[in-house]
């Protein structure tokens, strides 16, 4: 798939498609992610076949993604530690992957209490004297309340855990998250540090920034300010940055939540009233809710929504990272839930028989 069209284009031509290879993104690849349970070996934003730099290893996609864009360039290797396939949050891996974080240079993680096994392997590192960098990516960041519908038996992250961990997908507060990378990797790699600079500025500045502007548009465009989502609590900084509700299935903060009899409820009486036809679904999520909602309700069609938690193998084969998912799996969605296009016409040729009710 390919698309000769300028993504840094007008809003008109952003809704429609943005297809792999596009955005003049650096080849580094995600080839390494079919790696299996053990991890992922991906490619570094570096030289090809440059191994004598540091290794940075990344607890979630988003973070591994941006560090590649930090260190294009340079001898930095920075490897996603999240198998092809799974989602980053609920994850538990085996003890390989705390070996590689103490054989890594460098850790990039989403700061205490998102990820359990992360947080296990800091205080490993913190027990055994190892002098792995860590770099928290939450560092700085103004997160907001959990959601009203969180299921309260489960708690967040932040101070009395109170608080919603999904900063990243609010792009401007995704810059915070490449800021304290890219501090990281000066401290790692002071000697490359105009590089990690340049890139970090290029790619908030070409990129977050168009993504926001892009979002933006989609939301302002609609007639509708309600989006339901089979899908878990994972939203709510897209709802509060673009002023939309954002109305999960899944009220907990884990992708492997149960969905409760009402929450089936609760949903059916948001699709009735505002006579919603289409919603969202997530990737790496049991689409069984979704179904019975197109059984027992209006909804012709989901399609994909997805917190930029992981990746599927077509998306590695592909390249793409959080700014190809933003414009080929998340916006053509927001664009059909939202009444703004029609399905057919959504994403990239083939996006609708591609995604629709996808398995």
């Amino acid at each position: 798939m390919t698309d000769t069209r300028d993504p840094a284009g007008s809003p008109e031509t952003t809704r429609r498609a943005y297809l792999a290879g596009a955005g003049g993104l650096a080849a580094a690849g995600l080839a390494g992610c079919l790696g299996g349970a053990a991890g992922s070996d991906t490619d570094s934003g570096g030289d090809a076949g440059d191994s004598d730099g540091p290794t940075v290893v990344a607890s979630f996609f988003s973070f591994y993604d941006f560090g590649r864009k930090v260190a294009a360039g340079t001898p930095v290797t920075v490897e996603n530690l999240i198998p092809t396939g799974l989602h980053g949050h609920g994850w538990e891996p085996n003890a390989t992957i705390t070996r590689r974080i103490v054989d890594a240079d460098a850790f990039v993680h989403v700061g205490e209490d998102f990820q359990p096994w992360a947080d296990r392997a800091i205080q490993t590192l913190r027990d055994d004297g190892v002098d792995t960098q860590l770099i928290n990516v939450r560092e700085g960041v103004e997160l907001v309340p959990l959601a009203d519908s969180l299921d309260r038996d489960e708690e967040g992250v932040g101070e009395g855990r109170g608080l919603d961990p999904h900063f990243w997908l609010d792009p401007t507060r995704a810059t915070i998250a490449v800021d304290n990378i890219t501090e990281g990797f000066v401290e790692l790699a002071p000697e490359y540090e105009d590089t990690f600079r340049a890139n970090a500025e290029a790619y908030e500045t070409d990129v977050l920034a168009r993504i926001d502007a892009d979002y933006e548009a989609i939301f302002d465009a609609a007639e509708r300010d309600v989006v339901q989502l089979a899908a878990h609590n994972a939203f709510q900084y897209v709802a509060d940055r673009y002023g939309v509700q954002m109305r999960p299935l899944v009220v907990n903060l884990a992708a492997s939540g149960d969905v409760k009899p009402s929450d089936i409820t609760e949903a059916k009486r948001v699709i009735d009233d505002n006579d919603i036809r289409y919603i969202g679904a997530g990737v790496f999520e049991t689409r069984r809710p979704a179904k019975q909602l197109i059984a027992e309700t209006d909804v012709e069609a989901y399609y994909p929504v997805t917190p930029y938690a992981g990746v599927r193998e077509d998306w590695v084969e592909n390249d793409w990272g959080y700014e190809e998912i933003a414009y080929n799996i998340n916006m053509p969605t927001f664009e059909v839930v939202l009444g703004n296009t029609a399905p057919a016409e959504a994403g990239y040729d083939g996006w609708d028989a591609e995604w629709r009710n996808f398995e």
